[in-house]
């Protein structure tokens, strides 16, 4: 499965996670295991620095090469660029940010995308989503306008199609959810076999963590906005993963004793405590759920940083893929 990580770069991690939840549940467990991201993407981000140094030594003019595509100057755009940037810079990926302005009509944005799929020294592209132009534009044909070999994303139709029939070993997996299988796997609880519900239903986050969950042999209940009984469906979950949008919906009571809680919320809601004059939560009542999970993420410092390090997989997964393609035939 492509988004398989080395075991011996996580044993330790997943071993710590293990024997604390072991710690808690020798008497009465009265607080979940946190699952970090943070330590997990740091573990992946090492992993992969070590990866790309291999590739370089094998092939010494040869680097793996992402192109981030911006239409537009949002800033909080510009905040997520600069988080990718900075994990390719640090683990050796030569990334390239190319921003168009505001003014750029959908033609000009598909001939962008058109001369990166074209350019064999470019491994992955991403298109940053939201576009922000004064001009009409279809953001799945552009999305689908990258090639699928270069999606590092995982977006486009063709690699959501294999994901969705299991090709998992042919496919890029969209980076949230590929990092939310990751951290499960973190805590040592097989997938297999147990019940797992996934609330929302997007493209990005919801279905393909679906399709994940189910060809990793779970048995799984896709909740979304018309679902009537939305407390007992979480209620029979042993795996929760959370991408609503909703600020702290899911209520602790809810949670299932000892399930495993996989939140993907980034909400901000008021704080006048704060700076800001706010916080960001997750869509899960994090302070009611610890009390019942067996494991859970946080917010922040959960899913989020495992999404930027999983995208630095695919990128390094497209560069191996490349030199196999270009091996000579002996």
């Amino acid at each position: 499965m492509n988004c398989a990580l080395q075991p011996a770069m996580l044993t330790l991690a997943s071993r710590s996670l293990r024997l604390s939840a072991a710690g808690c549940q020798a008497g009465r467990r009265s607080i979940a295991t946190v699952i970090s991201g943070n330590k997990t993407s740091k573990l992946v981000r090492e992993r992969l620095k070590k990866d790309v140094e291999k590739m370089k030594s094998q092939f010494s003019r040869f680097r793996p090469s992402l192109v981030v595509l911006q239409v537009g100057d949002r800033d909080d755009s510009n905040l997520y660029i600069s988080t990718k940037l900075k994990a390719a810079a640090e683990i050796g990926i030569d990334a390239k940010h190319v921003r168009l302005p505001s003014s750029v009509t959908q033609e000009e944005v598909l001939q962008s995308i058109m001369s990166v799929n074209e350019n064999p020294s470019v491994h992955g592209l991403i298109v940053q989503l939201p576009l922000d132009s004064v001009n009409r534009m279809d953001t799945e044909l552009i999305t689908n306008a990258v090639s699928p070999d270069k999606d590092v994303d995982g977006l486009s139709c063709i690699n959501a199609g294999k994901l969705s029939r299991g090709d998992l070993n042919d496919c890029f997996i969209p980076c949230t959810p590929n990092g939310c299988m990751e951290l499960i796997r973190q805590t040592g609880v097989s997938v297999a076999g147990k019940h797992a519900v996934v609330i929302g239903r997007s493209k990005i986050v919801g279905a393909p963590m679906h399709d994940l969950l189910l060809w990793s042999h779970a048995t799984v209940t896709t909740c979304h906005s018309k679902t009537p009984d939305l407390p007992e469906q979480v209620g029979r979950a042993d795996i929760l993963v959370v991408g609503a949008g909703r600020a702290e919906m899911v209520r602790g009571e809810w949670v299932k004793e000892g399930a495993v809680v996989v939140d993907c919320g980034i909400n901000h809601v008021p704080d006048d405590t704060k700076a800001s004059g706010k916080r960001v939560v997750g869509d899960v009542h994090y302070a009611s759920a610890n009390q019942r999970a067996g494991f859970i993420t946080p917010v922040p410092g959960g899913v989020g940083p495992m999404t930027v390090a999983m995208l630095m997989e695919n990128t390094v997964q497209s560069a191996q893929r490349f030199l196999l393609r270009s091996r000579p035939l002996r």
